[in-house]
C-alpha cells in the first residue's frame, strides 16, 4: 500500500465514540470492517464479523474494563473470541476503540503483519488469546477466570462464541466445569446468526434450543436480541450480579448484518469484496466516512 492509498484509507476509518450514537458507532465498525476486507484484496469471513457489531459495540463501550492505551493494565477484564474466524470484526472493534492507528488495520492479511485472518495473541494490540480451532476459547477464558478467583481480583472473562461452534464437544466439556466449580466471573456470549460454514445450523431447533442446553448444564441464561443495545447492555449488566454460576447470554443474530445482500446468504461467510461489490456495500452503509481514529481513557462498565 503506497502512501496515498494509506491517506485515502485513514479517511475511509471512523472517529471515536465521542458525541456519537450507538447505532451510528455500529454503523462505522461496520465501514471499517467492509474497508478492510475491501482493501486486504483477499477473502474474509465477512458475514460473523458483521453479526457480531452489537455485542461487541455492547461489550467494549459500556461493560468492559479496559484501557486502550494501556491494553496491558492489571484490572482489566478479558474478552477472547473464540469463533476466531470473525477476527475481522474484533480488529474492527479494537482500532474502532483505540488499540491500534490505521497503519496497522491497513497491514491486515498482509505478510508479516500481526493482523492475520485468525487472532493471534498479542495483549499489546488488545487481542487476548490466539485462536484458530473452534471449540477452545471456552476452556481457556474458563482457566483465566479461575486464576482471577484464586487471587481475588475483582475482573471478569467474556467469551463470544457462534452457535455452529457450540458443535464442538469441547464447548460443552468446559461448560460442564465451569457450572460444577460456579465460575461467576464468567460470560458467555454465544453469536446465534442461524449458520455454519456448510451452511444453516440445523443442530440446533426450536425443539433443541440452544437455551436449554446452556440452562441443562447449570448456566444462568438470558435471551436477547443481539442487534438491541439495551438487552444486550441488560443482560451483561445481570451477569454481573449472579455470583455463584457463569452466565450465558444467548443473542439472536442476523449473519451479514447490515448489508442487505448480505444478511442470511451464506456465500458471505467467507468470501472477497471486489470494486463493484464494494460500491454497492457503501451505499447500503450510506457512504458514509469518517476521520482518523483519536480516543483516549478508561472504559469501565
Amino acid at each position: 500500500m503506497d502512501h496515498s492509498d494509506l491517506n485515502r484509507f485513514r479517511k475511509m476509518q471512523t472517529s471515536p465514540m465521542i458525541n456519537t450514537s450507538f447505532e451510528e458507532s455500529c454503523a462505522r465498525v461496520r465501514r471499517i470492517i467492509v474497508d478492510t476486507a475491501f482493501r486486504c484484496g483477499q477473502s474474509a469471513h465477512i458475514g460473523g464479523s458483521l453479526s457480531m457489531v452489537e455485542l461487541l459495540n455492547t461489550l467494549f463501550s459500556d461493560v468492559l474494563s479496559h484501557r486502550p492505551h494501556e491494553p496491558q493494565w492489571d484490572g482489566r477484564d478479558i474478552f477472547i473470541l473464540s469463533k476466531g474466524h470473525a477476527v475481522l470484526g474484533y480488529l474492527a472493534v479494537l482500532h474502532h476503540f483505540g488499540y491500534f492507528d490505521a497503519e496497522k488495520l491497513a497491514t491486515f492479511q498482509t505478510n508479516g503483519s500481526d493482523l492475520i485472518a485468525h487472532p493471534v495473541k498479542k495483549v499489546a494490540l488488545g487481542i487476548e488469546s490466539s485462536n484458530g480451532s473452534l471449540g477452545q476459547g471456552l476452556a481457556y477464558g474458563m482457566g483465566i477466570a479461575i486464576g482471577m478467583r484464586k487471587r481475588k481480583q475483582d475482573r471478569r472473562v467474556y467469551v463470544l462464541l457462534g452457535d455452529g461452534e457450540c458443535n464442538e464437544g469441547s464447548v460443552w466439556e468446559s461448560a460442564a466445569s465451569a457450572s460444577e466449580m460456579g465460575v461467576g466471573n464468567l460470560t458467555a456470549i454465544i453469536d446465534e446468526n442461524g449458520f455454519r460454514n456448510d451452511g444453516p445450523n440445523a443442530t440446533y431447533t426450536n425443539r433443541i434450543a440452544l437455551t436449554n442446553i446452556w440452562r441443562a448444564f447449570g448456566w444462568n441464561v438470558i435471551n436477547v436480541d443481539g442487534h438491541d443495545h439495551h438487552q444486550i447492555l441488560s443482560a451483561l449488566q445481570q451477569a454481573k450480579q449472579v455470583a455463584d454460576m457463569p452466565t450465558a447470554i444467548v443473542a439472536r443474530t442476523v449473519k451479514g448484518k447490515g448489508l442487505p445482500f448480505m444478511e442470511n446468504n451464506n456465500d458471505w461467510h467467507h468470501n472477497r469484496i471486489t470494486g463493484t461489490i464494494y460500491e454497492e456495500c457503501l451505499k447500503a452503509l450510506g457512504g458514509s466516512t469518517g476521520s482518523e481514529l483519536e480516543t483516549e481513557g478508561e472504559f469501565r462498565g
